[in-house]
């Protein structure tokens, strides 16, 4: 799911900074072993020193509750999401919904929608 779409320019931009993690959801079938320090895309290798994590037992395709209960939910707490997939509306009113939730929990969340 990483091959096509904006995802793509993410990864192109994002890769190289170890600030960042790259969260993959274990699919039905992966391939053995780590990705290996670089993915290719658009037929270039690109080098990646950003965290890669997988995550199973979840899906990207959950409805606005799902997504806030997940994030509210969270173990570690984390001090930021990006929300890159989905109408414009509907992600604002699920960053909107993350802070207030954050916010109710005495806990801090940056939303941020990339442009």
């Amino acid at each position: 799911m990483c091959s096509s779409g904006r995802i793509v320019n993410y990864l192109k931009a994002m890769r190289h900074d170890l600030r960042h993690n790259v969260l993959l959801r274990q699919a039905g079938f992966q391939a053995y072993g780590p990705i290996g320090g670089y993915v290719v895309l658009d037929e270039q290798r690109y080098d990646i020193r950003a965290q890669v994590h997988t995550i199973g037992g979840y899906s990207f395709h959950a409805d606005q509750k799902g997504l806030v209960n997940f994030v509210t939910r969270m173990r570690a707490w984390t001090s930021g999401v990006r929300i890159v997939d989905g109408e414009p509306q509907a992600k604002q009113r699920l960053a909107e919904m993350l802070s207030s939730k954050c916010k109710g929990r005495k806990r801090f969340v940056d939303a941020v929608i990339p442009s």
